[in-house]
């Protein structure tokens, strides 16, 4: 009965891995995983927290062509950055215009820009006075899989444009060293569905 459930899962993906084809569009949403200015040093602190620099993002997509396509997105996103002094949170919109190839079968791999508009950043509940650039260009590259009208993709977004913080309240003077740096540096963990 297993291998018989198996095999017909498997043969519905395999039919509906060549269902997706052509241009379209959809709804997207998933996970962030943020580190703020230095990524990597974010990195080593989460793998003692793993749940310290997570977000999460909705948006929705377009897609020209097939086998070499264009894919706009305009995605809202909620990231939040741990420093030993507090949490960083910023909402923005980001529009990343993605140039794709499919590789091999459902396999396909982008990069593109992605342009950032800052709607609001918070530390500790402190809200910033100013953002030195609301609106900041960053990159992404990354690989996914069709899978009929459903696609999974796996992406690392780094931002260009340096972007440091101002405080309303004088009171936080001390980071200890770390930056406050608005600039993405990040896994994207992106979920899809095609309409």
């Amino acid at each position: 009965m297993k291998k018989t459930l198996l095999t017909v899962v498997m043969a519905l993906m395999g039919i509906a891995t060549f269902a997706q084809a052509g241009p379209g569009f959809g709804i997207k949403a998933g996970l962030n995983y943020n580190g703020n200015g230095d990524y990597f040093n974010s990195a080593e602190q989460a793998f003692e927290n793993p749940d310290r620099n997570a977000g999460f993002h909705v948006g929705v997509y377009g897609k020209l062509g097939n086998r070499i396509y264009v894919r706009p997105e305009l995605v809202y996103t909620s990231t939040s950055s741990d420093y030993n002094e507090g949490d960083l949170k910023i909402n923005k919109l980001d529009l990343p215009v993605l140039v794709g190839a499919k590789i091999i079968g459902p396999l396909h791999a982008f990069i593109g820009p992605s342009f950032q508009y800052i709607l609001s950043t918070k530390f500790d509940d402190v809200k910033f006075d100013d953002v030195e650039n609301d609106f900041t260009v960053g990159l992404n590259l990354g690989a996914g899989l069709n899978l009929g009208k459903f696609g999974v993709d796996l992406r690392y977004e780094r931002g260009f444009t340096e972007n440091e913080v101002n405080f309303i309240d004088t009171n936080i003077t001390n980071l200890n060293g770390d930056r406050v740096d608005t600039r993405p540096d990040q896994l994207i963990l992106s979920l899809s569905l095609k309409l």
